[in-house]
C-alpha cells in the first residue's frame, strides 16, 4: 500500500513561500495588479529545488514496490501498481543526469502526473512545499543553468537562498530524439 498525500493537502500545508524570498503572496492590495499567481509543488534532487506546477499533478505517494521492467530506457527506475493501473515511474535523478543515489530506491516520494493519457511517477529525493509564485517573478532560463536541466525548464524563480527550477511536464516525458 502506499502512503498517499493530495496536492490538495499540501496546499493546506502551504506557507506561501514567507521563507522563499517573497515567492509567495503579500497579500497588499497591488498584488491584483502583479500578474496572476500559480502554484507549484516544490522537491529536491540533490540538493536542488524544483518545481512542477499544481495543476499538473495527480497525487503524491510513497511507492511501496517498484518493479523492474526489462529493456526500458535508462530513465525509466521501472513500474508500479497505483489502484489496479500500471504507472512508468521515471527516476528523476537520471533524467536530469545528476549524480546516482546512494543505496535503494525505497522510501523516496513519487510525484504522478499524467501525460497522453498515462500516468507517471516522478521519482524524486524529497517533497518540498507548495509555494505560490507570480508569473512575474518566474524569469527565463538563464544560458548558465545545467545544459541538461533547460531542456526541460519552464523558468527559473530566484528564491532567498537558492534557485527554484520550474520543469516542464510535457518535455520530461519527452522520449527519443532530444529527449
Amino acid at each position: 500500500m502506499s502512503k498517499l498525500v493530495s496536492a490538495s493537502t499540501r496546499r493546506g500545508e502551504d506557507r506561501r513561500g514567507s521563507d522563499r524570498g517573497g515567492a509567495g503572496d503579500s497579500g497588499s492590495g497591488a498584488d491584483a495588479q502583479e500578474g496572476a499567481v500559480g502554484q507549484f509543488i516544490t522537491f529536491y534532487l540533490d540538493g536542488q529545488i524544483f518545481a512542477l506546477p499544481v495543476t499538473e499533478v495527480l497525487e503524491i505517494h510513497v511507492p511501496e514496490r517498484i518493479y523492474g521492467v526489462p529493456l526500458a530506457p535508462p530513465d525509466v527506475a521501472g513500474v508500479i501498481n497505483l489502484r489496479g493501473r500500471i504507472v512508468t515511474v521515471i527516476d528523476m535523478r537520471h533524467r536530469l543526469q545528476m549524480p546516482t543515489r546512494e543505496g535503494t530506491l525505497r522510501q523516496l516520494t513519487c510525484v504522478t502526473v499524467r501525460h497522453l493519457d498515462e500516468m507517471y511517477g516522478l521519482l524524486v529525493d524529497k517533497l518540498g512545499d507548495v509555494l505560490e509564485v507570480r508569473e512575474r517573478r518566474i524569469e527565463p532560463v538563464s544560458t548558465t543553468v545545467n545544459r541538461v536541466w533547460r531542456q526541460f525548464a519552464a523558468g527559473i524563480v530566484p528564491l532567498d537562498k537558492e534557485l527554484l527550477i520550474v520543469l516542464r511536464t510535457d518535455s520530461l516525458l519527452r522520449f527519443g530524439k532530444g529527449g
